[in-house]
């Protein structure tokens, strides 16, 4: 089957359109996923509008994707026809540059994004490398396990790659489809937890998914009250907010992590981080095996995310669902071709 139904975008600013292309011959190394469900993430709607200036048109959105195995390429390793598998943020990455060979596939220089020069999992079917294929866990939820593959591991890998001990303290700021991912990781973890979040009606919820603590992220005094409490401090939002309180608020060695997109310049002061060799880093998402290991994770401890389902066919009232903020806290979209 090469020919695939597929919503798609032609241009930026419009809705998705039902289209038809072609996917061609079967990568020596790819495998074929009939697609059941794919979640919808903030990074659909920045590909969609060409916010970061890389989209190919017209875009067929959707990085989220859960589905069965139906081909397999001739080189393709470690799968089978009928399992089921999720594909992520990236569908592919070169495997032989340093960075794939040290374990870093997510940080390839040619990474093949799941949804940028590639169609993605809005459609019948989707394409991915064998290695970008991630086995679900049979004890995950599958409609729920979609955002867990782009959110999910965007908010658990820093948890690996910074060795967070349960013995620590954490703070999330933003209780939104990242955050309240990124409270329960942190929670099963064993880290004492601070949530901070810019609404009140938020408080009690923080606390149910895994927050010993909740705290206005736009009261400055109160932010200021934890100065150097915390070691890690995880910034999910994706707007400017009162970066040296939140700095303040970090113990000697102490780390703010940003996993959301801010678009505007953070500014630090040299000295804050100097005194007390404290940190400001970033992170996408995470290669295969944190992915795997991640919905490992998820599924030892019962963890997923809380969301909102819509048909595939209503795709585009979905997208305007989240842009208008209202999804608490993701989006998955049911394929319902037939």
């Amino acid at each position: 089957m090469s020919r695939i139904r597929a919503w798609s975008s032609p241009a930026a600013g419009q809705p998705l359109e039902l289209a038809e292309y072609d996917l061609g011959p079967l990568g020596s190394e790819e495998v074929e996923v009939e697609v059941e469900h794919c979640g919808i993430c903030h990074s659909d709607l920045s590909v969609l509008e060409n916010e970061w200036k890389s989209t190919h048109y017209p875009v067929v959105p959707g990085h989220e994707v859960i589905g069965r195995v139906v081909a397999m390429g001739a080189n393709a390793k470690g799968l089978r026809e009928g399992q089921r598998v999720g594909v992520g943020w990236n569908a592919g990455s070169c495997m032989h540059c340093r960075a794939c060979l040290s374990g870093d596939q997510h940080l390839c220089p040619v990474a093949q994004a799941t949804i940028v020069g590639h169609h993605g999992g809005f459609a019948e079917r989707v394409r991915a490398h064998w290695a970008w294929a991630i086995p679900i866990p049979e004890r995950l939820e599958p409609a729920a396990a979609g955002p867990l593959l782009c959110g999910g591991v965007t908010v658990f890998s820093p948890l690996v790659d910074f060795a967070v001990r349960p013995t620590q303290r954490a703070g999330v700021v933003g209780i939104g489809g990242l955050g309240h991912m990124a409270l329960q990781f942190l929670g099963a973890w064993g880290c004492e937890v601070t949530a901070f979040t810019s609404s009140k009606s938020k408080f009690d919820e923080a606390k149910q998914l895994g927050a010993d603590h909740v705290v206005s992220s736009r009261d400055s005094d109160a932010i200021e009250h934890l100065a150097g409490k915390l070691d890690l401090l995880l910034v999910t939002v994706n707007v400017p907010l009162d970066w040296n309180a939140l700095i303040s608020t970090l113990n000697a060695r102490g780390r703010m992590h940003l996993v959301g997109a801010v678009l505007e310049p953070i500014p630090v002061y040299a000295f804050d981080l100097i005194a007390g060799l404290r940190s400001v880093s970033g992170s996408p998402t995470g290669p295969p095996t944190t992915i795997a290991e991640m919905l490992d994770f998820a599924a030892r401890h019962s963890l997923a995310p809380q969301i909102e389902r819509f048909p595939m066919s209503r795709a585009n009232e979905a997208l305007d669902h989240l842009r208008a903020g209202k999804a608490r806290y993701r989006i998955v979209l049911d394929a319902d071709w037939s």
